[in-house]
């Protein structure tokens, strides 16, 4: 009699085990489906991204982007809201229009930098100068009232506009050489000269308004064709304008060459001052463990030479989609599913990191945190982050995902906590298992991050339905795994020089009213 009911225990639990798999296989299933069949990637896309536009903190657009999400997820049956978590300067661009009008006439492709004051109504026409090879500070000094009424060009002419893979496919060895050999000297010279003059980039630009420039030119490349990274303005009274190193560098040597241009500058801009900035959160609830957490993360604001599209429209929409998905075919999760579009990630983080100080209660319940910021590519590597235990859970998770997915995907377990390059690690910075799902390039670093040319059409929506599928799988079997996951971390290493044990790197409290200092 034991060994009979033994054995129809034994049965029962592999009948109700079998079910459970085919439970997992029918609602990963779905997802495939909801995931390749019906995708919403590509409108979402193109509304965030082509009627929006770019979402710099405390500009109009970023506030539309927030309300546009709340409305697409109320629209979908999930609870969403923004939630403010600080300030911070808001400004709004208009037209930017740079003209050459001497010794020839072209429209150049320039763009005013972000929290840039305006010229006057109309716009400006001046000559423009170079930064000069001065001695020493003294000279510069001296140098300085040429400055007045001036447009001043700060960027070094850069040798090539060339990135280097078209030299090192082309080139022979010699001329490879020698153009790596000029932009190395070009550079060190060009540092050199700014140090000249008793200046950092920053003060410089305040010596030269102060002068009475009419404005400021610059080009920060990227080392890609037509692309350059381009950041915020410094300036307080006079316009910053960013200039494709094309155009940039005509200027420039036309200048060495005594054809000294003058150019046509309009630049429209408003400062709106302190502005309120927000975090948008939608929430599927949990049914058996409400307050565990698994958070959709991706952060929703942007630079604005571009719009946004890789850094970080694509992991918006992704994460977007992913609450889509599971609302529809796993409407009533054991844990409660968020989703959290940050703001400020550009600007250090900001969003998140105000959500995981004001909300300890979430923080201890979560589950996991899956985060997704590096471009539009597939996901290729996850790090355990440092947490021991990682490998046991995320390769449980990991096995119902597809296989045409996961074979793509390296793991490192248990990990180290990556930099604070991204939102996941306000989390692991409070203790909490958050995860980067880190992609492949498709030349990330010198064309879209942060560049002019980060738009819609350098998305590979292929890649980003797989990082759907992924990341849609893994949270729902994160949702359904019986078992909470460890915090336990691995021990860190001694400190040579104080003979303690090292600790991990904590994040400061975010600037809630912040500028752009």
């Amino acid at each position: 009699m034991r060994k009979l009911a033994l054995l129809i225990l034994v049965q029962l639990f592999l009948g109700s085990s079998l079910l459970v798999a085919q439970d997992h296989d029918q609602i990963v299933e779905r997802i495939v489906y909801e995931a390749t069949e019906n995708s919403h990637v590509e409108d979402l896309a193109h509304h965030l991204l082509d009627v929006i536009g770019p979402r710099l903190v405390g500009t109009p657009q970023m506030q539309h982007a927030h309300d546009w999400a709340v409305e697409t997820f109320d629209g979908w049956g999930i609870s969403a809201r923004n939630e403010q978590y600080g300030e911070w300067r808001g400004w709004e661009r208009g037209i930017t229009h740079v003209d050459m009008i001497s010794p020839r006439v072209v429209t150049l492709e320039a763009m005013q930098l972000a929290w840039s004051p305006p010229t006057p109504t109309g716009g400006v026409e001046a000559e423009v100068i170079i930064i000069p090879d001065v001695v020493n500070e003294n000279e510069f000094n001296e140098w300085l009232p040429n400055a007045e009424g001036k447009f001043v060009l700060i960027s070094m002419l850069q040798p090539t506009g060339r990135p280097d893979y078209n030299w090192e496919e082309f080139a022979t060895v010699e001329s490879l050489e020698k153009i790596r050999d000029e932009r190395q000297q070009a550079t060190i010279e060009w540092r050199e000269r700014i140090q000249r003059t008793g200046h950092n980039n920053r003060t410089l630009v305040e010596a030269l308004e102060d002068a009475g420039a009419a404005g400021i030119i610059m080009s920060n490349w990227s080392q890609g064709f037509g692309t350059n990274k381009v950041f915020g303005a410094n300036t307080r009274t006079i316009p910053t304008i960013d200039m494709l190193l094309e155009d940039y560098g005509m200027i420039f040597r036309m200048i060495e060459s005594g054809n000294t241009p003058t150019l046509r500058v309009n630049a429209e801009s408003v400062d709106h001052g302190a502005v309120p900035t927000f975090n948008t959160i939608a929430e599927i609830p949990g049914t058996e463990f409400p307050d565990e957490y698994i958070i959709l993360s991706a952060h929703y604001d942007s630079w604005e030479a571009g719009t946004g599209a890789t850094d970080n429209g694509t992991g918006s929409v992704t994460m977007m989609e992913i609450a889509r998905i599971l609302k529809e075919v796993y409407p009533n999760p054991k844990r409660t599913i968020l989703v959290g579009l940050w703001g400020g990630e550009e600007q250090g983080l900001n969003g998140s990191r105000a959500f995981v100080e004001d909300n300890p209660e979430i923080v201890e319940g979560i589950q996991a945190v899956f985060n997704q910021d590096n471009g539009t590519g597939r996901v290729v590597q996850i790090n355990g982050q440092g947490f021991l235990h990682s490998y046991d859970f995320l390769t449980r998770w990991m096995t119902a995902v597809p296989n045409d997915v996961s074979t793509h995907i390296s793991t490192t377990f248990p990990g180290t906590p990556s930099g604070g390059g991204s939102d996941h690690s306000s989390f692991v910075a409070a203790g909490a298992p958050a995860f980067m799902m880190s992609s492949l390039s498709w030349s990330y670093w010198n064309y879209t991050w942060h560049t002019n040319r980060d738009t819609f059409d350098k998305i590979v929506f292929d890649d980003v339905k797989n990082n759907v599928i992924l990341i849609a799988t893994m949270a729902y079997m994160a949702s359904e795994d019986p078992n909470k996951t460890s915090r336990e971390r691995r021990v860190l290493p001694i400190n040579p020089r104080t003979g303690e044990q090292m600790s991990w790197p904590q994040m400061r409290s975010p600037n809630r009213s912040g500028g752009l200092d």
